[in-house]
């Protein structure tokens, strides 16, 4: 897919399963033939390399802490070391790669730093077709510009009631910052045959992701989530999820 890649951030409160469906999202992108494509892991406390299987040495949190407490080695600028380590950072598998973005240490105004983050984001960004945002239920970062404004904003909920607070919270946030509301689509997570989803309100969610038990027994076991046979449950939804997510991405261009 030629040009600027289509970015999904995905949000949602603890427990819903956002890293899951995150990790999957990946996976069905790789499945589609539609690499490479970029995970991000925006949220502090999630585990996206977990779930993806692969190990991070560094965040950009840490990085971006080191570059203002040490030395810049001879012949750098504070600048190109940023950069230098954003691109050390950079987990590299076959059909896709992560980043970590952690959480900043200590105190500090880190707008410079976070300037810098925006700037590598955008170079990196040529190289993929696809961008996949595992980011807080608060969109610090979103809010922030450092990973920009999404194409797409996927609120990830589990079906119950308790869900609907999360998802009005969510898009309020989201048009505050300037989404537009064409923009923001819900994904029911872990639906259990039987049960009615909530009514979010004249929308239909763009996906509805059944309870599969590989997906817990691969939590259970330690086991990348992602990697969960192709057949399974969660897999095939979010599958067709990523098909219309491809077919939007060619009409936008």
């Amino acid at each position: 897919m030629p040009g600027k890649p289509f970015t999904i951030a995905v949000s949602g409160k603890g427990g819903t399963g956002k890293t899951t469906t995150s990790s999957l999202l990946v996976r069905a992108f790789m499945d589609l033939n539609e690499t490479p494509v970029l995970a991000v892991d925006a949220d502090p406390n999630a585990n996206l390399h977990e779930a993806l299987g692969v190990t991070v040495h560094e965040t950009l949190g840490s990085m971006r802490e080191e570059a203002f407490s040490r030395q810049i080695p001879p012949g750098m600028n504070r600048h190109d070391y940023v950069r230098f380590r954003f691109r050390q950072s950079l987990v590299e598998e076959e059909g896709f790669d992560l980043v970590a973005m952690g959480r900043p240490e200590g105190s500090g105004c880190y707008c410079f730093a976070n300037d810098l983050l925006s700037e590598c984001m955008g170079e990196l960004e040529r190289d993929y077709h696809f961008i996949i945002i595992d980011t807080e239920a608060g969109m610090e970062h979103i809010a922030r510009g450092t990973i920009g404004k999404p194409d797409l904003l996927l609120i990830v909920s589990d079906p119950g009631a308790r869900g609907l607070r999360t998802i009005a919270r969510i898009r309020e946030i989201a048009i505050q910052i300037g989404l537009e509301k064409e923009k923001i689509k819900v994904v029911f997570n872990q639906y259990k045959g039987g049960a009615a989803p909530i009514d979010i309100g004249g929308e239909e969610p763009i996906a509805i992701i059944p309870d599969d038990p590989l997906v817990e027994q691969a939590d259970l076991n330690a086991r990348p989530v992602s990697q969960i046979p192709a057949t399974s449950l969660a897999r095939v939804a979010v599958r067709k999820l990523a098909e219309k997510i491809v077919a939007t991405a060619k009409g936008r261009a």
